[in-house]
């Protein structure tokens, strides 16, 4: 049990005065700790449990951010430890060459999921955060973030991307400066090793961007291999969770579509979505009905040469997540 609860109505008032304006944050630090936004939410929540049923005991020795911070940062901790990393497909082994043989999920696996820019959103009156918001939750970002041990997990984060200083982050985990100096040194290491190669990402408000993904969206549509060729870069990679398979280069991932799927002309609708600060699509499947149904989340990455990435999330409980509808 805490050793405090709050046991005035204003004491109340005044922790969700305080702590609210702190949520969205601590659900992009929970996300990018986790690789799940489902993880997040509920750790948020817990979160706030544990820090309402404190705070009559906080003393002010530090910020509320901080301590909100700190409380976040243990839940997340813990939760690593009893739930394991998130990768994606790419991160664990070679990819496929056999694009027409039937991939098979693997449920075992907690895999990365992928979070919708209007959840974990910046301020848009302050550019240079949505820039930093958009690059610190790129898919890829977090699938690397996923390689580290968690407390260099956490190092790298409050001290990369949210600029702690080192005192502050030493503090925070209950360590010296020189242990959270060390530990960012390896982690920076451990990230150049596991991240991959940076493409020039198109911004999303690109004109460019708009007409490929609407050219995109309508080879899907339209069931236009041909198109989709030319959208995709010779190198483009495709992975597919629940799936280990992953597959690199257009003609394995045409082929792949072919094989796997074989859409008719009229059996996919694109709704489109953003998710990591990347372009995105909730992809809808008609089935024998004749109804469309919720099916695939993809998430693209973009460069002026074409589609250079595709990540395609198979699970459909994160259409409510993106504001998508389970049927069109």
């Amino acid at each position: 049990m805490p050793d405090t609860m709050p046991n005035t109505v204003e004491t109340d008032r005044d922790f969700q005065s305080l702590a609210d304006p702190y949520r969205r944050e601590l659900l992009a630090h929970c996300y990018r700790m986790l690789g799940s936004i489902h993880d997040a939410e509920d750790l948020v929540q817990e979160t706030y449990l544990r820090a309402w049923r404190s705070y009559g005991g906080f003393e002010g020795r530090s910020s509320l951010r901080t301590w909100l911070y700190r409380i976040a940062t243990n839940v997340c901790l813990t939760a690593i430890d009893q739930r394991g990393n998130r990768p994606m497909p790419s991160g664990l082994g070679a990819p496929s060459d056999e694009p027409e043989r039937p991939v098979v999920a693997s449920d075992e696996v907690p895999w990365l999921e992928p979070a919708p820019d209007a959840v974990l959103g910046a301020d848009a009156a302050d550019p240079a955060t949505i820039v930093t918001a958009r690059e610190s939750t790129r898919l890829a970002f977090v699938a690397a973030l996923q390689h580290l041990p968690a407390k260099q997990r956490v190092v790298l984060i409050l001290r990369d991307v949210l600029k702690w200083r080192a005192a502050e982050v030493a503090e925070l985990l209950d360590t010296s400066t020189a242990a959270v100096n060390s530990a960012l040194q390896r982690a920076r290491a451990q990230l150049d090793e596991n991240a991959p190669l940076r493409d020039e990402l198109v911004e999303p408000t690109d004109p460019g961007q708009r007409d490929l993904l609407e050219r995109y969206a309508k080879a899907f549509e339209t069931a236009d291999i041909a198109s989709l060729i030319e959208l995709f870069k010779q190198d483009v990679v495709w992975e597919m969770p629940p799936f280990p398979q992953w597959f690199v280069g257009a003609d394995h991932v045409v082929r792949l579509i072919k094989a796997q799927c074989g859409p008719a002309p009229g059996d996919i609708r694109m709704v489109p979505a953003a998710a990591n600060g990347q372009p995105a699509f909730g992809l809808y499947m008609r089935d024998d009905e004749g109804v469309h149904r919720a099916y695939q989340i993809q998430v693209l990455s973009v460069t002026g040469d074409g589609v250079a990435h595709v990540s395609v999330f198979f699970d459909t409980s994160l259409f409510p997540v993106f504001g998508l509808a389970e049927r069109l």
